[in-house]
């Protein structure tokens, strides 16, 4: 779960006036969550031509799958031909780079300006000036409520030339979100990262066939180098290939996994998009999602294409609004989800899936780890190629990205074998009530807690009792043959201790209990306890 502190900028972007789903010429831009009072903001604003014949001209040389683009009402002020105004790059100057660069840069630095405009940019700053401050990067998510705007590739967005995008900026984790979802059931994070790897594929005769048992082999080594080499964290790789819906359900019901990877065919469709397994079997998201939130896993991967997009109405030819693979998921509550936006080739997935393992098991956010692999994929596929784009993050609004505990939330605990561990005591201590014999305590992992309030191990109603009034603990002496208890009060009137034929009374003090011992606690009016000891099992 988030932390209170933690520096989070949430944005929204949606069409004014108009149903979801339907196009519209005004959008607003509002923050959703900012780390200071007055970071809550809204921005009114159209969408310039500018960005409109921008994404024409991306899709016309990188997309397979061309989506509609915003309505513009704004004239266009800046063309691909030109280049962009900077400070730094003067008018006059000639053109530089291919025209796939300067494409590239053109739509990231023309969506940053559309998104962070007015107060908009103003909060995001003050923002990132807190969370500078504190030395940890601002976490920015991005809810896209208009489905005509998710194909857009926000996490390529860029202040200026020369300035790092969106989701590659050393002080910034950025992710996308939505909104409406059920709430988070997430068991802690783990010590170690359990993922069941899940092959599919139709025998439909697609000129794509894969060859599974080598992209098995191949995904099971790149794991395999992850544990080999500097990683903190170990695995164990689950594999399934071509599994029924039964076997894929039954082996994540009955394994502890906390990553789903899903390498195969997956196409869109109105219920969160279809993956096929095997012939003539397919899964939906919707399907899928059920038992993922059952099983508590907390981040799926697919590496199938445009699971990060939404599906059209095929008579209408417009897109249905959360339909997309990934915005299902987290609508249902699976805390992470990373899915392609466009098509992937495998060797360009399987260089982002190696780099991804390499820095979750460095112990890495899993915003950071994808901001690290999106960096690989650039470095070895090019500013200029869409390859680095691909990647969609969605992370539930609740969710703090953390996939396996860091060292500050491990918890020191004694090894299994230890002597001193309180769970395997080869005692068994009670604390008993004399007259009448019909209470007993049992002293469970060496400790027991003595008041009068129902927050106690042994709760003793009576007057003179104090809330918190004693404890009876178990500790560990190496020159000791035997199980060794003491007593310590913090009441207001003390704890009687039978001492013979008298009662000595003990006050905000440690003694030694021996097996026998009575007890009185806060007055000698109080019922009588006697302490035992069993040594046998």
């Amino acid at each position: 779960m988030l932390q209170p502190d933690d520096p989070d900028l949430s944005l929204a972007i949606a069409p004014l006036n108009v149903d979801v789903g339907e196009a519209g010429d005004r959008y607003a831009i509002w923050v959703l969550q900012a780390p200071h009072p007055g970071g809550y903001v809204h921005h009114d604003c159209s969408c310039p031509e500018s960005l409109t014949q921008t994404w024409r001209e991306w899709q016309d040389l990188f997309s397979l799958n061309r989506l509609p683009v915003p309505v513009p009402t704004e004239p266009a002020t800046v063309g691909i031909s030109t280049p962009t105004a900077d400070p730094f790059c003067p008018a006059d100057s000639p053109p530089m780079g291919s025209y796939s660069s300067r494409l590239m840069q053109q739509l990231g630095l023309e969506l940053w300006n559309w998104l962070f405009a007015g107060a908009v940019q103003r909060s995001f700053a003050q923002s990132q000036g807190i969370a500078l401050g504190r030395r940890i990067p601002l976490r920015v998510r991005l809810d896209v409520r208009d489905p005509a705007l998710i194909g857009l590739p926000w996490e390529i967005a860029q202040p200026r030339l020369g300035k790092p995008a969106l989701s590659l900026a050393q002080n910034i984790l950025f992710s996308r979100t939505t909104c409406d979802v059920d709430p988070l059931s997430l068991r802690s994070a783990n010590r170690s990262l359990q993922m069941l790897l899940v092959l599919g594929q139709p025998d439909d005769g697609r000129a794509s066939v894969l060859d599974l048992e080598t992209e098995a082999s191949e995904i099971a080594e790149l794991f395999a180098n992850c544990s080999r080499q500097d990683a903190v964290v170990p695995y164990r790789v689950d594999t399934l290939i071509q599994p029924t819906p039964a076997e894929l359900l039954d082996r994540l019901e009955t394994q502890q996994y906390n990553i789903l990877l899903y390498s195969g065919h997956g196409v869109p469709s109105p219920e969160g998009g279809r993956l096929f397994l095997r012939d003539d079997t397919s899964l939906t998201g919707t399907e899928l999602a059920q038992v993922l939130v059952r099983s508590q896993v907390t981040l799926a991967v697919f590496n199938a294409c445009w699971g990060a997009g939404p599906d059209r109405d095929q008579e209408s030819a417009t897109l249905i609004p959360r339909s997309s693979l990934a915005e299902v998921l987290v609508h249902h509550g699976v805390p992470a989800v990373l899915a392609m936006r466009d098509a992937i080739a495998d060797r360009e997935a399987l260089s982002f899936i190696q780099s991804f393992a390499q820095a979750l098991a460095q112990r890495q956010l899993i915003d950071r780890a994808v901001a690290i692999a999106r960096q690989q994929l650039l470095t070895l596929y090019k500013f200029n190629q869409p390859a680095w784009t691909l990647p969609v993050l969605y992370l539930h609004p609740e969710f703090d990205g953390h996939l396996v505990e860091t060292p500050q939330q491990i918890v020191t605990e004694l090894p299994e074998n230890s002597t001193t561990r309180l769970d395997r005591l080869s005692a068994k201590a009670c604390l008993k009530s004399i007259d009448p014999e019909d209470t007993v305590w049992r002293i469970r992992r060496g400790l027991l807690r003595v008041g009068r309030t129902e927050d106690n191990d042994a709760v003793i109603p009576e007057r003179w009792v104090s809330q918190r009034h004693a404890e009876i603990f178990y500790r560990h002496l190496h020159d000791s043959s035997h199980p060794t208890y003491f007593l310590r009060d913090f009441s207001r009137y003390g704890t009687l201790v039978r001492d013979g034929d008298n009662w000595r009374k003990i006050h905000h003090q440690e003694i030694l209990l021996s097996s026998g011992t009575q007890l009185k606690f806060g007055s000698s009016q109080g019922q009588a306890w006697e302490f035992t000891v069993n040594s046998q099992q």
